[in-house]
């Protein structure tokens, strides 16, 4: 993570503190007030052992592509499979 990426989450991070303490003069202590400032400490804590110690970028892994061709085909493969949810019987088709 940059400087930028760490000075934004920390900010956002601060955001969601401000709106928490929000809720909580509004709702008091209620119990999804508490998990949520705990949510709000927790995000705390892993940004900043984020910031301390990044761990290595990973590498992206190249996807294969496959190629399908626009041509139909063969019914021979399909043949004796049912249509699944299609209706009729698939045997009276020709």
């Amino acid at each position: 993570m940059t400087t930028t990426e760490v000075m934004e989450l920390q900010r956002t991070i601060g955001q969601l503190r401000q709106c928490v303490g929000s809720l909580r003069n509004v709702y008091g202590d209620a119990s999804a007030v508490r998990r949520l400032a705990n949510d709000v400490d927790r995000l705390d804590i892993d940004a900043g052992e984020l910031s301390e110690s990044p761990p290595r970028p990973t590498a992206h892994a190249t996807s294969e592509r496959v190629q399908v061709p626009d041509t139909p085909y063969d019914r021979a493969l399909w043949q004796g499979v049912d249509d699944e949810g299609l209706g009729g019987n698939p045997h009276e088709r020709t």
